[in-house]
């Protein structure tokens, strides 16, 4: 594993014996259209987490994504769903899924995208970077990273953003935009997520960067991603120029902005 170190450095890296001997881990999909994939997807993350529970966000699916889960989570107590109204964001969903994990006291909530893109089999790797960090991220951009299946201007456009990110938000992270994560749950009750505003594809970045200031400690691990096989991408050229807007914005503020107090969170 490659990893970054951020956050207050008088702080020790975690040890395996720091952590849960059963950690409570809560998978997270966000989802809008996804039923094609969403049956597959939830027993295949059971295959390398048995004992995880599985959280589906649904915005409210015109395909029956939020029915079907409904369906699978009356034959599995592990299977979980919540249902929104309509299609109010990525960004929001997440937050959702965040609450949900810290009122259930989870210890871990694993956030992946439900189309595939963000392949089960590197479950593993990212839960077992749990052992040093406070958010470990699948990541392209680190060495043994990478993407399949994507169009040139969407790579260009990808890595850009992640420039901008590391020269504004300065976290020591290569991948800030990719949502395949894990958190440590007790660092999302301290990070201020009351004050993130990015409501789209924004949101990954600025979560990451509220965990930073809170004194969170980042780690990365390499995934391929791979584009998605079943339903269509919910990526807009608008909502990728509001969100890199709302980067530019934040990152301007965190960049000349020095900080106020020292990171709050204590392992």
């Amino acid at each position: 594993m490659q990893a970054d170190s951020v956050g207050n450095p008088l702080d020790l890296p975690h040890s395996a014996s720091e952590l849960p001997p059963s950690p409570r881990i809560l998978v997270t999909f966000p989802t809008y259209n996804e039923k094609e994939n969403i049956v597959r997807l939830v027993p295949e993350v059971h295959g390398y987490l048995p004992a995880a529970h599985v959280l589906v966000i649904d915005d409210n699916s015109p395909d029956g994504t939020g029915i079907l889960v409904d369906e699978m989570a009356a034959k599995d107590p592990r299977i979980h769903v919540i249902h929104r109204s309509g299609k109010l964001g990525l960004g929001t969903a997440t937050l959702a899924a965040m609450r949900y994990a810290i009122e259930n006291q989870y210890d871990f909530m694993l956030n992946m995208d439900a189309d595939f893109s963000h392949p089960p089999r590197y479950i593993p790797s990212i839960v077992a970077g749990m052992t040093k960090w406070d958010v470990t991220i699948g990541s392209r951009y680190t060495t043994g990273g990478g993407s399949t299946g994507w169009p040139l201007k969407r790579r260009i456009l990808s890595r850009g953003v992640n420039a901008l990110v590391r020269f504004l938000f300065r976290m020591g992270v290569r991948d800030a935009s990719g949502a395949f994560r894990c958190y440590r749950v007790s660092l999302l009750k301290v990070a201020r997520l009351d004050r993130v505003r990015s409501r789209g594809y924004s949101f990954q970045q600025e979560v990451l960067h509220a965990c930073h200031q809170a004194g969170g400690r980042f780690g990365e691990t390499p995934i391929l991603f791979e584009n998605r096989k079943f339903g269509y991408s919910k990526v807009s050229f608008q909502e990728s120029i509001r969100s890199i807007s709302m980067l530019v914005y934040l990152g301007v503020k965190s960049y000349f902005r020095r900080p106020l107090h020292k990171p709050v969170f204590r392992r």
